[in-house]
């Protein structure tokens, strides 16, 4: 079962159509004994860190998605808002994250004159790092539709799945063992979002 996890900071039911679109059932979820079942899970996001860290305080999910997570090695793949979360901290707030990757997530700081806009929204795209089942049959042309004024800044190297370039490189994918995210939005992405979720559902 891919359980969609629900803490009002989402695009989840484009996320969960897309998933139908390719094959895939899953359920919108909030409910703790659900999400104790997944197989696995999809941690969406649009909003503000300790908004999004807060709601999944509120909403009593942080033992569940740890315990899955962590200790299951349930795949789990942060999108946007939900890859950031993966991290320590942030930036954009006060509190901490899920600290399941090493890295923080910070704002895009640009130096004057160079024109570029925050935040970094529109189709980019992807240079790949590492090999990776989420990847597969990319080639260089894969592109990516993003949203976002903050970025990841791992700690640990082989922890970056691939980086993209908007004034200079920043991480738009992250994969330690069964935790994933992407900074951009597979599910607006067509073809290649269509692909990449593929890649997440069957090969994980």
């Amino acid at each position: 079962m891919i359980v969609i996890i629900n803490y009002k900071m989402g695009n989840l039911e484009s996320v969960k159509n897309m998933l139908k679109r390719i094959g895939h059932d899953s359920i919108i979820s909030s409910d703790p004994l659900q999400i104790a079942q997944a197989h696995k899970l999809i941690l969406p996001g649009v909003g503000a860190f300790d908004a999004g860290m807060d709601a999944l305080n509120e909403l009593g999910l942080i033992d569940v998605l740890n315990r899955k997570v962590l200790q299951e090695k349930t795949p789990v793949l942060g999108i946007c808002l939900g890859m950031q979360l993966l991290t320590k901290s942030s930036q954009e707030g006060r509190g901490l994250g899920l600290g399941w990757i090493d890295a923080q997530t910070e704002k895009f700081s640009f130096n004057q004159g160079k024109g570029l806009k925050i935040p970094h929204m529109g189709w980019n795209t992807v240079s790949i790092k590492k090999e990776s089942k989420l990847m597969a049959g990319f080639g260089a042309d894969a592109r990516f539709y993003f949203v976002h004024s903050y970025h990841v800044v791992c700690r640990q190297s082989q922890d970056i799945l691939s980086t993209t370039h908007h004034g200079y490189d920043f991480v738009s994918a992250i994969e330690r063992d069964n935790i994933l995210g992407v900074q951009f939005h597979p599910e607006k992405s067509h073809a290649y979002g269509m692909h990449l979720l593929k890649n997440f559902c069957e090969s994980y």
